[in-house]
């Protein structure tokens, strides 16, 4: 292969970049899993996430991708044969059904189109015609990665609520935590899920479930078979700052020092960030001629962008014009967008340059490739930020 000089642009909405803090907080020796160096790790880990999922309740952490979490929150609070409500606004909204379906559970998947949320009307409205209480969990993606469209999860447990129904509500936050505000508790959800590799600045390798009391009181009448997911192990065990099994010692210490940056920024910092990035985004988007797959501004992403091509053009050619000239990943259009749109990822570890040096990328690629578009994408872009710049003294003026 030819070597490419400067660094590779990752900007696929996850894995994300991992900063070199965290890739230094990694580069340890493994220490032993049953000793008490490990207990203070485990301890600091477990507690510290919590923040980051505003709960005040336990998370759980697995060696494992975020498709585990999906399966540890499906089996640790439901039977055989139960039946639960999914919203269908993406791919990741699609596979999760499909999976609940491997599991032996009864789905009804409500429709999208995939340019918009959850409708929580058309969940509160199904539930109160459930009077039998069949439905045993309601389960939504608040963060659809394939489209670039956020979900109102305080809406959905208002509809829940207003229905007078007790099902669980089960949040699918993977590209969500830690990038934009998610309030596990105060939305009251249930299960709230996510992994290592996106928001947390992380490898793929971690995954996660913050549980309420109510979930924790399901886990217990739940039959699903459940062994490496079983929540009252690892419980058991976490209590004392330990793992079941051998847990991923290295991704731990990482984690530890991602959960350190989100708090030194600030949490709201980081959310404001992230939307000061992608409001610049959508304007080069626009100025570009294109179109956000996103149609709601409410729910448009502040982790990544999903563009359209125009008909006739290949998102896949485009994509891969870019990689060749430029060396810069963006990500790929799924199931019902291959080959339409791609996705840029404007999250994680990132800044103005970071964005501007991606955003010039895909407009020198448009050109190349032959996409119809208008010029002047970046430049709105830097219009946007440099009038939104935070304002900070200068090292000389603080002194």
């Amino acid at each position: 292969m030819t070597y490419k000089s400067g660094r590779h642009f990752l900007q696929i909405p996850g894995p994300s970049n991992v900063p070199d803090r965290i890739l230094r907080a990694m580069d340890r020796p493994t220490i032993d899993h049953r000793g008490p160096e490990f207990a203070e790790l485990g301890k600091s880990v477990l507690s510290g996430i919590k923040q980051i999922f505003k709960t005040d309740n336990p998370v759980v952490i697995y060696p494992a991708s975020g498709t585990g979490a999906w399966e540890a929150a499906l089996v640790n609070t439901l039977c055989s044969g139960d039946r639960v409500l999914m919203y269908e606004t993406g791919q990741f909204a699609t596979l999760w059904h499909g999976m609940t379906k491997k599991l032996g559970l009864e789905a009804e998947f409500i429709a999208g189109d995939w340019r918009h949320g959850v409708d929580a009307g058309a969940i509160g409205r199904r539930l109160a015609e459930d009077s039998a209480h069949e439905i045993k969990a309601v389960c939504v993606v608040h963060h659809e990665t394939s489209t670039g469209v956020t979900s109102d999860i305080a809406s959905v447990r208002r509809a829940i609520d207003a229905a007078g129904h007790p099902a669980l509500l089960l949040v699918d936050t993977i590209s969500g935590l830690g990038s934009v505000d998610f309030r596990t508790d105060e939305w009251g959800v249930d299960v709230a899920i996510t992994c290592s590799q996106k928001g947390l600045m992380m490898p793929p390798g971690l995954s996660f479930n913050a549980i309420s009391p109510k979930a924790l009181e399901a886990s217990r009448r739940a039959t699903l078979p459940r062994s490496y997911w079983g929540w009252d192990e690892m419980l058991q065990h976490n209590a004392n700052g330990y793992f079941p099994y051998s847990p991923a010692t290295n991704l731990l210490y990482g984690l530890k020092e991602a959960i350190a940056m989100l708090l030194e920024e600030g949490l709201d910092n980081v959310f404001a960030r992230h939307a000061r990035f992608s409001e610049a985004t959508r304007r080069a988007v626009r100025a570009w001629g294109l179109e956000v797959l996103s149609l709601v501004p409410s729910e448009h992403s502040n982790v990544l962008t999903t563009v359209l091509v125009p008909e006739g053009h290949s998102a896949d050619g485009l994509r891969q014009v870019i990689l060749d000239n430029f060396d810069m990943s963006l990500g790929t259009g799924l199931n019902k967008l291959q080959d339409r749109a791609f996705r840029i990822g404007h999250l994680g570890d990132f800044n103005d340059l970071s964005l501007l040096g991606t955003l010039a990328g895909v407009e020198m690629g448009l050109a190349i490739a032959g996409v119809p578009h208008s010029k002047g994408g970046v430049q709105a872009a830097i219009d946007y930020l440099a009038e939104t710049a935070p304002q900070t003294q200068s090292r000389d003026k603080a002194a």
